[in-house]
C-alpha cells in the first residue's frame, strides 16, 4: 500500500486500498476507455469524502495535484467514473435512503443509492421518481444521475432536484438551494471558501451578463461545459447553485446528499405499439402523438430490431421484423386509469384515421412488450463477440423541425464510414441514440471512433442541436463537444470550473479538451458484451 494509501486508511472510517486487482476492476466504467486509480475510497460517512478533498487541496497547495473522482455503479460511458488519482466509491456505503417523506413528496438519499432500488422502494410508500427508470444494463446512483445529467425513461432526476448537500474540492460542505438577495450578501461576505465562490461568481455574472442572458434565452438540453450559470441567478436576485452541480460530473463538487420531489405513483400502465415503414414516417406520426402527453415515446428503426433479431431476440409482438422500417413505442402511466384509457382510445382514433393498426398492452400481455422497452439492453447483451453497439454517440437533442435533415444527414455519415447507424428517438425529449457497430482489436476501427465522434458532433451543431443532451461530455466526448463552442463560451466554462476547482483536483480530465494521442492511448484493448456489465 503507498502512502497515500496508508495515510488515507488511518484518517478515514471507510475502507482505502491501492491493491493492483481493485485498481484494474475501478480502471473501467461503462465505456471504451481505461485508466487505472492510484487509490481507492470506499467513504462510511460524508465525513470521509471530506477528508479526501481536503488531503488532495493540502497536496496540491504544494505543487502535488491528485485527482479525486467519485462514481456510483460506473454506468457512465463517457469515462468520467474513472481517474489516475483516487476513485471514490459511494455505492459500497453511502447507499442508504434517509426519509421519504409522503406527505410533503420529498425523499432524502445519499449519492450511492441505486435508482431501481429507489424507485422499488418509494413504490411501497405510493410514491415515484421521474427519471429512476433506466433502460440501461447498469446500475444508476442518484448521484451518477444528476451529476451526469442522464435521462430516464420518462424525464430527469435532476428535474426532481429539491437541493443538494455538495463536498466542495477543499473539503467544505455545502447545501444548495434558493437564497435571496439578503442571503447572499451574507454568503458574500463570509471568510471562506464558500464565500469565495459567491464572491467571484457574482463577478462572473456581471461581466458576462449579455453572454449568460443569451445562454438562458436557448432552452435546448445541453450539458457540455457549464451552461446551468445562466440558471443561477433569478431576476429578483436570489441565487440557487443546485444548477450548476447538474452535468458538472464531479468537476465542480461532490454530492454527499439529496432531496427529491417525488409524484404519486400510477400501479398501472398502458402500452401501445405502431409498425411504419421508415423512421421518417414513425416520427412524424409520433409528433401528432405527442399532442396525447404520453410518459414515454420512443421511434425505434427496424434495423435495430434485425440486428437483435439476427442476434436471438424475439419480437413475437409484431412478428417478422425483415421489412419493418420502424417501430413506435407508446407508454401512458397516468395516476388515474381512466385517463389511460381516454388517452388509448383517442390513439386509436388518430391511427384509424391514417390506416395504421396498433398493438396495445389491453389487449396483450404487458410482459410481451419487454423486449422491445428493453431493446437497447438486448442488443449489447446478445451481440456477437467480434462487434458490439458502442456507447459512444448517444443522447444527441436535434430541434424537431430539423429531425428530418438530421436522419438523412446520419445516414449519409455511416455510408461514409462504412458503418451502419440505426437510429432510435426519444420523442418526448428531442434526444436520438445510434449504435455503432466498432471493434476496438482493430485498428482501423479505433481510428474511426474519433473520426465519428468529430464529425457526429458537428452534424449536431449544424442541425441546431445539443451533442450532450442525455449525459455530459466526459473524457471521450468533450473534444468534440467543446469543439462546437465559440471561444467566448468556452472561456465563461473554464472560469465557472476555475471558481470552484482552483487546483483541478476534481475530476481532471474531464469536461475539458485531452490530446487526442492520451485519449487514443486510453481505449480498453477490447469492449464486448462483457464490457457494459
Amino acid at each position: 500500500m503507498n502512502k497515500i494509501a496508508v495515510y488515507l486508511s488511518q484518517h478515514l472510517s471507510g475502507d482505502v486500498s491501492s491493491a493492483q486487482s481493485l485498481r484494474k476492476l475501478y480502471a473501467t466504467d461503462g465505456g471504451i476507455l481505461s485508466i487505472a486509480p492510484e487509490i481507492v475510497a470506499f467513504p462510511r460517512v460524508t465525513n470521509d469524502i471530506r477528508k479526501v478533498a481536503r488531503f488532495t487541496w493540502q497536496l496540491a497547495e504544494k505543487g502535488h495535484t491528485v485527482g479525486v473522482t467519485t462514481r456510483g455503479y460506473g454506468g457512465d460511458v463517457t469515462g468520467a467514473a474513472i481517474g489516475k488519482g483516487i476513485v471514490v466509491d459511494t455505492s459500497k456505503y453511502l447507499n442508504g435512503i434517509i426519509e421519504i417523506a409522503v406527505k410533503d413528496k420529498l425523499v432524502h438519499v445519499q449519492p450511492g443509492v441505486s435508482l431501481s432500488f429507489l424507485e422499488e422502494s418509494l413504490k411501497w410508500q405510493g410514491s415515484a421518481l421521474p427519471g429512476a427508470s433506466h433502460r440501461g444494463i447498469r446500475n444508476v446512483s442518484v448521484g451518477g444521475a444528476i451529476a451526469n445529467d442522464s435521462l430516464g425513461a420518462d424525464g430527469s432526476v435532476s428535474d426532481s432536484i429539491k437541493k443538494l448537500e455538495v463536498v466542495l474540492a477543499n473539503g467544505d460542505i455545502i447545501e444548495t438551494g434558493k437564497l435571496s438577495r439578503r442571503d447572499v450578501n451574507k454568503k458574500l461576505g463570509l471568510q471562506t471558501f464558500e464565500g469565495e465562490i459567491y464572491r467571484k461568481l457574482e463577478g462572473l455574472l456581471e461581466d458576462n451578463e449579455t453572454l449568460i442572458k443569451q445562454l438562458a434565452e436557448d432552452k435546448t438540453r445541453d450539458n457540455t461545459g457549464y451552461k446551468r450559470i445562466a440558471e443561477v441567478r433569478a431576476k429578483d436576485g436570489s441565487i440557487d447553485l443546485t444548477p450548476l452541480f447538474v452535468g458538472s460530473q464531479g468537476t465542480l463538487g461532490i454530492i454527499s446528499e439529496a432531496v427529491l420531489k417525488t409524484q404519486f405513483y400510477a400501479l398501472d400502465e398502458t402500452l401501445a405499439v405502431v409498425v411504419a415503414d421508415s423512421i421518417q414516417t414513425g416520427r412524424d406520426l409520433s409528433d401528432r402523438i405527442l399532442e396525447l402527453e404520453p410518459t414515454e415515446l420512443r421511434v425505434i428503426d427496424g434495423a435495430l430490431l434485425r440486428r437483435a433479431a439476427k442476434n436471438g431476440a424475439s419480437f413475437g409482438l409484431i412478428g417478422s421484423v425483415e421489412k419493418v422500417g420502424a417501430v413506435v413505442l407508446v407508454r401512458f402511466n397516468d395516476f388515474a386509469t381512466r385517463a389511460q384509457d381516454h388517452k388509448l382510445k383517442k390513439l386509436r382514433k388518430l391511427l384509424k384515421k391514417i390506416n395504421m393498426n396498433v398493438i396495445d398492452s389491453t389487449e396483450r400481455d404487458p410482459a410481451d412488450f419487454r423486449t422491445l422497452t428493453g431493446i437497447a439492453v438486448s442488443l449489447q447483451l446478445s451481440a456477437s463477440d467480434d462487434k458490439v453497439a458502442m456507447p459512444i454517440i448517444n443522447g444527441v437533442s436535434i430541434p424537431l423541425n430539423r429531425c428530418e435533415e438530421f436522419e438523412i444527414a446520419v445516414g449519409e455519415l455511416g455510408t461514409k464510414h462504412h458503418l451502419e447507424l440505426p437510429l432510435e428517438y426519444d420523442a418526448v425529449a428531442g434526444v436520438y441514440n445510434t449504435f455503432p457497430l466498432l471493434d476496438l482489436d482493430s485498428v482501423a476501427d479505433k481510428q474511426k471512433i474519433f473520426k465519428l465522434l468529430t464529425e457526429y458532433a458537428a452534424l449536431v451543431d449544424k442541425c441546431g442541436g445539443a451533442f450532450t443532451a442525455d449525459g455530459a461530455e466526459g473524457r471521450l466526448k468533450a473534444n468534440a463537444a467543446w469543439a462546437t463552442l465559440d471561444e467566448a463560451h468556452a472561456r465563461l466554462y473554464e472560469q465557472v470550473r476555475e471558481i470552484f476547482d482552483p487546483f483541478g483536483t476534481l475530476n481532471p480530465g474531464v469536461k475539458q479538451k485531452a490530446e487526442l494521442r492520451t485519449l487514443v492511448a486510453s481505449l480498453r484493448s477490447s469492449f464486448d458484451s462483457a464490457s457494459v456489465l
